[in-house]
């Protein structure tokens, strides 16, 4: 008998271009980079949008108060926006300081910039620009500074950090002023680039040892899967790592036995895979409202702002906002760094599960606070670093192969279906020179020619 992995849960992705929203015409209007084929796919066709499902839309409409349409234009626009700022941040270099989308729809992209004389490629672009005080480079480093002090001497009364792109700042959240202070001296960060704000939060990790769906773990305990993916001819998931060690075995949500932990990290980074045993088939999708299969299509990841939906063994879907990316949070077991901080509600036993953006992978829960009837705050470990650490590739649904009797084709080049490409990234395809634009998974079908959206040429 064959089954498939625990499909973990969320979301999948919206219509496509002709929803894009009228203030949004700039993003899907703006140039892409100079060689890109004539016809090449706007970002939401390369993103699969219009993969989403009626399960998505309804979520979204529930937990962030939209109507159906706005939905689906909201997806579209953030694909789009995405792209756009992804060409901005290269453009403008050193001064660029970040970007987020507003609005209802997500129908307003801001890009933060330290240099006046970047506002006019900003608009050009059909995004608003704001001046800061310092780039998004500087503020980096001050949070790097704070996640080494941290590792020597952090305190759970300083309980998470990250760059705040909106406010200009590096955020220090606690619940102790002193203990803030202290940390902050520590690390020798420039002290006018952060801001210590109180807090109530209790991040702690989301798992439990009540029974359920989703996965066991040998010695007691669950968990959900995150993203169904591939080593080789090896068929497995990516989950949390604080739900097993390397050798801790599971059983799926059908208690019938599964599979192996192969490899845990946990404190520092929150990661893990389990490679399955022969029963289990790999497939590309997530567990969706009322059981239904929703399709992943990559692993692009989203700008602050953006919409993203995440579900679990405990508390099925729910959807939010990506509020901070590269944020560090401390749990009783120490501190986690470079994960994603989202409005998304959680409880214990969904640690490991899936968040999506439209059809892109964006991470696998974490932890968090609060709960699914007053609110909370979640924290999910992003994919792509997930999947370069462990060489793993995520199984979507838009990776075609050849046809039938047709050897792939080999242009020459360093370029690679399966590498994890991050922003900066540059390769060779067809003897000509790539820069990538937004991070992801290579996969066939995203060579850089093909998908502006993702490369520009040199």
């Amino acid at each position: 008998m064959f089954h498939r992995p625990v499909r973990a849960a969320c979301a999948a992705a919206v219509a496509a271009g002709a929803l894009v929203l009228a203030s949004l015409q700039g993003y899907a209007a703006a140039q892409p980079p100079a060689a890109a084929p004539a016809g090449a796919p706007s970002a939401a066709e390369t993103l699969a949008v219009s993969a989403a499902q009626p399960g998505l839309k309804r979520a979204m409409q529930r937990d962030l108060g939209l109507t159906a349409a706005q939905a689906e234009r909201r997806l579209v626009n953030e694909a789009e926006a995405g792209a756009a700022a992804a060409r901005l941040q290269q453009r403008l270099g050193a001064s660029f300081a970040g970007a987020w989308v507003s609005g209802a729809e997500s129908g307003t992209l801001t890009v933060a910039t330290t240099r006046a004389a970047d506002h006019a490629a900003v608009r050009a672009e059909g995004a608003e620009p704001v001046a800061a005080g310092a780039s998004l480079a500087e503020l980096d480093r001050a949070k790097a500074a704070l996640d080494r002090a941290a590792a020597r001497a952090g305190s759970p009364a300083v309980p998470v950090w990250y760059v705040d792109v909106r406010a200009n700042t590096v955020v220090v959240g606690a619940r102790d002023t002193a203990a803030a202070e202290a940390l902050i001296a520590a690390s020798g960060a420039d002290r006018d680039r952060i801001r210590v704000a109180a807090t109530t939060e209790s991040p702690r990790p989301l798992y439990d040892i009540r029974g359920g769906d989703a996965y066991y773990m040998g010695g007691g305990g669950r968990c959900s899967v995150g993203f169904a993916v591939t080593r080789g001819t090896q068929h497995g998931f990516a989950t949390a790592g604080h739900c097993g060690r390397a050798g801790t075995a599971t059983s799926g949500f059908n208690q019938v036995a599964q599979g192996t932990f192969q490899a845990s990290t946990f404190p520092g980074r929150d990661t893990a895979w389990v490679l399955t045993n022969s029963q289990w088939t790999a497939t590309p999708y997530v567990k969706g409202a009322g059981g239904q299969n929703v399709q992943v299509a990559g692993s692009v990841q989203q700008p602050v702002g953006a919409s993203v939906c995440r579900s679990g063994s405990t508390t099925g879907w729910h959807c939010g906002t990506i509020q901070q990316h590269n944020t560090s949070v401390t749990y009783p077991e120490g501190t986690i760094t470079g994960v994603t901080r989202t409005s998304v509600c959680a409880e214990p036993g969904d640690s490991g599960g899936s968040y999506i953006s439209g059809s892109q992978a964006q991470g696998v829960t974490s932890g968090g606070s609060g709960n699914c009837r007053t609110g909370g705050t979640t924290y999910h470990q992003p994919i792509n670093p997930l999947l370069q650490a462990y060489g793993l590739t995520l199984r979507t649904t838009t990776d075609p192969g050849p046809g039938p009797g047709e050897p792939p084709e080999e242009p020459g080049g360093t370029w690679a279906a399966g590498t994890v490409y991050a922003t900066g990234a540059q390769v060779t395809y067809g003897g000509a020179t790539y820069r990538c634009l937004q991070g992801h998974q290579a996969q066939t079908g995203w060579e850089p020619p093909n998908v502006p959206a993702l490369w520009q040429r040199l």
